[in-house]
């Protein structure tokens, strides 16, 4: 399991720019290439990557299914993080917003307050638009820190709200005359808490299931609902 575990860490290394060759990877990770072609078949047969001839291909939906494998087989999360590229990470909740038919927005940028507001990825679906934190490390995220991290996108959230109609002919959501703002923290793997105080801490595997259950449960959830004129 170390053995498998090891060359996924490998294989997110050498594959975070460009396809790379089993000679390569044989060479890194220091495995017999009969041992390393047994366990690159079996990656790509689990659907974590791409075999063509002697390359080696992945993108960013797989490399975030490798990271998560290598750390269900017992690799270090901060490790395994600091492999990963910020954005794979947000090109993967766009994806999965787009296959729930939202209209997507990246690294939205506006001012509010005499502030400056970044929010990573914001998806637009009559009368929702859900507003994602994407935080593809993990490390020290025990209550007191997830406490800080949920607060800083409640206020993000809270701060579009009240500025959104600066966004009509922009963005879908600022033309909508009923919106209703629900702040998430999109994480690599699951955390000790599933939910603080009432905002999503999703991890990116389950985040289509979330998306597709969110209408329902929006209520429940915080948010802030804003009535906009047309």
């Amino acid at each position: 399991m170390s053995v498998e575990r090891n060359l996924i860490i490998v294989i997110l290394e050498l594959t975070k720019s460009r396809p790379v060759s089993h000679e390569l990877i044989n060479k890194t990770a220091r495995l017999p290439s009969e041992v390393a072609r047994k366990l690159l078949r079996k990656l790509q047969n689990d659907g974590l990557l791409y075999l063509r001839k002697n390359i080696v291909e992945t993108d960013s939906a797989l490399r975030l299914k490798l990271a998560v494998k290598a750390i269900s087989l017992g690799a270090d999360l901060e490790h395994v993080s600091s492999f990963l590229q910020w954005q794979e990470f947000e090109d993967m909740a766009a994806i999965a917003l787009q296959q729930n038919r939202y209209a997507v927005e990246k690294n939205l940028r506006f001012k509010y307050a005499g502030k400056r507001w970044e929010i990573d990825v914001i998806g637009c679906k009559r009368p929702i638009v859900v507003c994602i934190d994407c935080k593809h490390w993990h490390h020290g995220m025990y209550r007191s820190k997830l406490k800080k991290v949920v607060e800083e996108q409640v206020e993000r959230t809270s701060a579009l709200a009240e500025s959104l109609t600066e966004f009509y002919g922009k963005i879908e959501c600022a033309s909508w005359g009923n919106v209703r703002l629900v702040p998430a923290v999109l994480s690599l793997v699951f955390g000790r808490f599933k939910f603080y105080d009432n905002v999503p801490v999703v991890p990116v595997l389950q985040l289509q299931d979330f998306l597709s259950q969110l209408p329902v449960y929006a209520d429940s959830l915080k948010h802030f609902s804003k009535r906009l004129a047309n």
